[in-house]
C-alpha cells in the first residue's frame, strides 16, 4: 500500500514543555538574536520528539514574556517593557485640537 511510516504520532507540546525549551535555549545561547529565538525553541522542542506544525512564534513569545513577567527568568533578550514604564496616552491638545503651551 502507501509509504507511510507506522508508528505513533509525536504529541503536541504543552506550555510546560515550551518552558522548558525555553531555558534550554537560553542557558546554552544567551546572546541569541531575538529574531532567531523562536526558531531555536522549536528546534530543541523537535529534538525532544514534540511536533511543532502548530507552535506559533506568538505562543513562544507570551510564554517568554509570563515567565520573565512572573520572575521564573530573567529578560536575557531585553524584549519585556516592564508595567511600570508602558506607554500612557496623555492628551496635550486643547478642544480644537492645539498642543496645549507646556
Amino acid at each position: 500500500m502507501g509509504s507511510r511510516k507506522k508508528g505513533r504520532k509525536k504529541p503536541y507540546p504543552h506550555n510546560l514543555d515550551i518552558e522548558e525549551a525555553i531555558k534550554e535555549v537560553l542557558a546554552k545561547k544567551p546572546h541569541i538574536h531575538p529574531l532567531d529565538f523562536p526558531d531555536e525553541v522549536r528546534k530543541k522542542l523537535q529534538e525532544k520528539g514534540f511536533h511543532t506544525g502548530l507552535v506559533s512564534g506568538k505562543r513562544i513569545w507570551k510564554i517568554y514574556e509570563e515567565m520573565v513577567r512572573k520572575g521564573r527568568i530573567y529578560d536575557v533578550l531585553g524584549v519585556v517593557i516592564p508595567k511600570s514604564t508602558e506607554f500612557n496616552y496623555i492628551d496635550l491638545t486643547d478642544e480644537e485640537g492645539d498642543l496645549n503651551n507646556i
